[in-house]
């Protein structure tokens, strides 16, 4: 028997909405752990990258 496999659209975008969210969950997942591993090494960035809440706090000092 000859059969072909059919997949409805709205399941092919679920199924394309789950591989996308899985390999972002395991980028972030990575760099987290990454970054933590890194701390516990004594391991820092050679750039000053510091987060936007510290550069809205710094801004707010300075007004």
């Amino acid at each position: 028997m000859n059969t072909l496999l059919y997949i409805d659209a709205g399941l092919g975008m679920m199924i394309a909405q789950a591989a996308i969210a899985a390999f972002a969950g395991f980028v972030l997942f990575y760099k987290t752990l990454i970054i933590k591993i890194k701390g516990w090494l004594g391991i820092t960035s050679k750039t000053d990258e510091s987060s936007f809440d510290d550069i809205y706090d710094e801004k707010d000092l300075k007004d």
